[in-house]
């Protein structure tokens, strides 16, 4: 099933092109790297597809639903983290969880027992009742993403996930993200560490000056890695100069 669908998607701040004419398929349950340099048009692709951002031209369908025709619909059905997340920091990490769970309408019955197990997954329990003022980046990180799949989102989008992160955080955030994937949902992560995308992503796409350079699966990947030395960097830097 095709979970996210780009069509000819365009955005332009005035004479500049941002993002020209990008299109791309992802079906149901593939881990999606969206890689590029900075100012290459990653977040700002990101930011129309979770409807932060009206595409000058194109379109954006998830679960054959336009971001365009119906935002809430859509918005519905994906978790988004971004770059730079949000949280109030007067609450503490419980009551964040909690404020979501309710954005999202999930039930009551339900909802104690969906935080409880995120808590339990994400090891954030010695932390989760204290306000959220006093987290630290990699703490933070684990309560966004927590609060993003609290609602079982069909698709998840995800801007730099291991920015600030400790190697403790890191994996977990790393397996959260492969048990989502396994399970069915379709996972988009932009990111700028080249062996997090390798060791995570079915799939990795290259965008560059606002266009999709490179877009290879993994195995084919591995394939065309053979004329970089192997390395996934060298291929990279070579695309994007």
């Amino acid at each position: 099933m095709l979970m996210i669908k780009l069509q000819n998607l365009t955005k332009k701040f005035g004479s500049f092109t941002a993002v020209d004419n990008i299109s791309l398929e992802i079906p149901s349950g593939q881990f999606f790297g969206f890689l590029g340099p900075n100012g290459a048009g990653k977040t700002t692709t990101i930011k129309m597809m979770t409807g932060l951002y009206n595409p000058t031209h194109g379109d954006v369908l998830i679960n054959s639903v336009s971001i365009i025709k119906s935002p809430v619909e859509v918005k519905k059905q994906i978790g988004y983290i971004p770059d730079q997340p949000f949280i109030y920091d007067k609450l503490t990490g419980r009551e964040y969880l909690y404020f979501c769970g309710g954005l999202f309408e999930i039930e009551n019955s339900k909802l104690e027992g969906k935080i409880e197990d995120l808590i339990k997954h994400f090891e954030i329990s010695e932390w989760i009742d204290k306000r959220s003022e006093n987290y630290s980046q990699g703490m933070s990180q684990r309560l966004i993403i927590a609060a993003a799949i609290l609602h079982d989102p069909k698709v998840i989008i995800i801007d730099e996930p291991m920015i600030g992160l400790d190697p403790r955080s890191a994996a977990i955030v790393k397996n959260v993200l492969k048990e989502r994937s396994r399970n069915g949902s379709t996972v988009f992560m932009s990111t700028h560490i080249l062996h997090v995308a390798e060791e995570l992503c079915d799939r990795i796409a290259i965008i560059n000056k606002g266009k999709i350079i490179f877009d290879y699966s993994h195995d084919e990947l591995q394939s065309f890695k053979h004329k970089y030395n192997g390395k996934l960097e060298n291929l990279f830097l070579e695309l994007t100069e």
